[in-house]
């Protein structure tokens, strides 16, 4: 029976609610804008972050959550400035010692990875400077991407860098447009290449470059050639199969001290990294990403709210000889703060709801005008209602208290 009572006064608030809406549209609407803005940022803000760690996530499946890299340093991806000197003594990470842990009995391969930006021309045509990746025949499998015309490298032209290149499909529909690309000369920068395949990246924004428009060619060629930021060299290091990520780690910090000739007693000068460790890197990002996105929506949460005080003041006052008749009627006091607070809350939702449909609906353009993948999570749509409504309830609370704690003679007595 009280739970019936309870929901007739519920829709009942509601239906007041929506009513004082009607008579006041301008006064409403910026009420709630502040909700609506907060809650569209955090719908918009958790469906890109969202879609970026998905899109992450699959990048890392397509290299195999095995494999790992050896760097010149990492550092955690959240340190910013000149390195510390003990690390801007370390020596990059080169060729020979990717060959040499190519041939530990651990290892199925050890691939070096490298970028430079340089130009292509092809008759005429010519592209902006794109990035050009060094790596080698294990590239396409470490990616996730497909050769769709011509082939991969072969181990001969790794080995000795030769002057060959698979273009991405976007730089062929470039420079090429319908023309068949294989076999052809191309120049990158100065130097001339002869295209033996065109490349497909994955579908995601992590791919290797993080670019639509990328060539590839062996790491060798790009050394040879090319002047490129040794410090962004890498390793990459595949286990054999039955092997773990730290028996084969184990294999390679062995070796790599070798190399080096460290002794017992030094440290590392070099760093292995795990995909684990790279995608906890990303999580630590986006995370504080997340956060001081937050912090902004909670401020546009605040700002609704204290519109929603006001409005609801405005109406106490504007409706006190009501209120004094509602309680000699026999309303209690009880009744008419609940009355109150549903009407709060009901302004807050409809901003919250219209917050939430203008979020899905911006990660929505999001995710189709750009290479930026959005996906809205489930649990956001959850707190943009469980937010709208909360605000609308805690800072309905003084005006909902004020109209309760009304005397119903005086009441009657408001002009």
């Amino acid at each position: 029976m009280a739970a019936g009572f309870r929901a007739t006064q519920v829709l009942e608030g509601v239906r007041i609610a929506l009513q004082a809406m009607r008579a006041s549209k301008l006064r409403s609407a910026l009420t709630i804008l502040g909700v609506l803005i907060g809650v569209t940022t955090v719908m918009t803000m958790a469906s890109l972050i969202r879609g970026l760690n998905d899109d992450i996530t699959s990048q890392i499946e397509a290299a195999g959550p095995t494999t790992f890299y050896v760097v010149w340093w990492f550092n955690g991806g959240l340190s910013v400035g000149r390195p510390p000197v003990d690390i801007r003594m370390r020596p990059f990470v080169t060729d020979e010692e990717a060959e040499a842990i190519q041939h530990l009995p651990e290892i199925e391969y050890a691939q070096m990875y490298g970028v430079s930006n340089q130009r292509v021309t092809y008759r005429g045509e010519q592209t902006r400077a794109i990035m050009v990746y060094g790596s080698g025949r294990h590239g396409v499998e470490i990616d996730g991407g497909t050769i769709i015309a011509g082939r991969n490298f072969t181990p001969e032209e790794d080995r000795l860098g030769t002057n060959v290149v698979a273009l991405y499909e976007q730089v062929v529909d470039r420079i090429f447009g319908r023309e068949n690309p294989l076999g052809k000369v191309i120049r990158l920068g100065t130097r001339s290449y002869v295209v033996i395949g065109v490349y497909r990246k994955p579908d995601n924004l992590f791919a290797s470059d993080g670019n639509d428009e990328a060539v590839a060619i062996p790491f060798k060629s790009l050394e040879r050639n090319f002047l490129f930021d040794e410090r962004q060299g890498s390793i990459v290091v595949k286990p054999r199969a039955g092997v773990t990520v730290l028996q084969a780690q184990d294999a390679v910090t062995r070796e790599m001290r070798r190399l080096r000739g460290l002794k017992v007693a030094d440290r590392n000068n070099f760093d292995l990294v795990t995909q684990a460790e790279v995608l906890e890197t990303w999580n630590k990002l986006t995370g504080v990403f997340f956060l001081v996105m937050l912090v902004l929506a909670g401020v546009s949460l605040m700002v609704g709210g204290i519109g929603v005080t006001a409005i609801m003041m405005v109406s106490v006052t504007e409706r006190t000889r009501e209120i004094g008749l509602r309680k000699a009627l026999g309303a209690r006091r009880v009744d008419i703060l609940w009355q109150f607070l549903v009407e709060a809350a009901t302004l807050t939702l409809l901003g919250g709801v219209a917050g939430l449909l203008l979020g899905i609906g911006a990660a929505a353009m999001v995710d189709a005008f750009t290479p930026i993948p959005a996906k809205v999570p489930l649990w956001s749509i959850g707190l943009a209602v469980g937010a709208s409504v909360m605000v609308g309830i805690v800072f309905g609370i003084i005006p909902a208290n004020r109209a309760a704690r009304l005397d119903p003679i005086e009441a009657l007595r408001y002009e």
